[in-house]
């Protein structure tokens, strides 16, 4: 199986001013293009020569998983954002985030607490556990909680090249933007 990218569900320049053209062309059609490209150069002749970027996920290691997590992990984050994005979530999703963390205000501090300090490069998700109860998780380089038996729900990208044309070092303006862009239209379908 070839793994092809997947088309954007916005033009690159749909997230401006939060996100620039600029930076779409490089994040989404350079870094996440070459993940792919060393993907499908990895897997001819391994086991994973036919699995889906979830089984990737779940049972490879090495170059195979890294390349096959970070093709998952961004297709994810574009998914997640829309320019027609931000405000709250409602519903059940709501009434999770409030029983799970207090307040949304309170999910949102908490989620970007953990988005600034994440040392290194890596993700912060919300996750849905299997017992139903919502998480903040932060993790290193590719990994994904699906390796953990978690559901993602949402995902920030904190790897430099997300945020750094735009946002040089300032982590905390990076996530106010990316608040104003969150689709919670799609996050509440994952839940």
């Amino acid at each position: 199986m070839t793994h092809t990218l997947p088309k954007l569900p916005y033009s690159p320049e749909a997230l401006e001013p939060h996100i620039s053209k600029k930076t779409i062309e490089y994040h989404y059609g350079k870094h996440h293009m070459t993940y792919l490209k060393k993907l499908n150069d990895m897997i001819p002749g391994t086991p994973y020569e036919e699995a889906s970027l979830e089984d990737i996920i779940r049972k490879a290691d090495g170059g195979v998983f890294n390349n096959g997590a970070q093709v998952w992990n961004h297709t994810f984050y574009w998914e997640s954002l829309s320019p027609d994005g931000g405000g709250e979530p409602t519903g059940e999703l709501l009434e999770a985030i409030e029983k799970d963390f207090g307040s949304f205000d309170k999910f949102k501090e908490e989620f970007t607490t953990a988005s600034t300090t994440l040392f290194g490069s890596g993700w912060t998700w919300l996750v849905k556990n299997p017992d139903g109860s919502l998480e903040i998780m932060k993790t290193s380089n590719a990994d994904n909680p699906m390796r953990q038996g978690k559901t993602p729900l949402l995902t920030c990208d904190m790897w430099e090249h997300a945020f750094y044309l735009d946002y040089q070092n300032r982590k905390p303006e990076y996530l106010a933007a990316f608040w104003k862009l969150v689709d919670w239209n799609r996050v509440e379908d994952r839940f």
